[in-house]
């Protein structure tokens, strides 16, 4: 049983997402899942700069490249660190069109190209 500050965080989370309209318990796992995997994804991003930095050397693998997404969007604000400062508008407008379509279209390719050792990022050509 969850007690104190940690069922806290869940009511509130919950309450946030009932009232932007999401009642269902699984689309609210589901909706967290894509903000984890966003955040993972951006955390993978920082951790390869943070070591080409360090070591002077170009960047190894890059989830994110520089550019823009084939619907417009730069590829950028599909990063965690930009995507939660956003607006909620904005916000379901990345994730519903530019999130998804990456996750539905591009991922399976990059991992493909990751376990062939090509390392290519989201929305680059594959």
């Amino acid at each position: 049983m969850l007690t104190g500050e940690i069922r806290n965080q869940i009511d509130h989370i919950w309450n946030a997402f009932w009232s932007g309209g999401v009642s269902n318990p699984l689309s609210v796992i589901e909706q967290i899942t894509y903000l984890l995997f966003i955040k993972r994804l951006d955390d993978l991003q920082t951790l390869e700069e943070n070591k080409a930095e360090t070591l002077g050397l170009p960047m190894e693998r890059r989830i994110f490249p520089a550019g823009v997404a084939e619907r417009g969007r730069a590829l950028a604000d599909m990063r965690w660190s930009r995507f939660k400062n956003f607006e909620p508008r904005e916000m379901m407008e990345v994730a519903a069109d530019h999130v998804v379509v990456a996750r539905d279209n591009v991922l399976p390719r990059r991992l493909e190209a990751v376990d062939e050792g090509q390392g290519r990022g989201i929305g680059e050509a594959g």
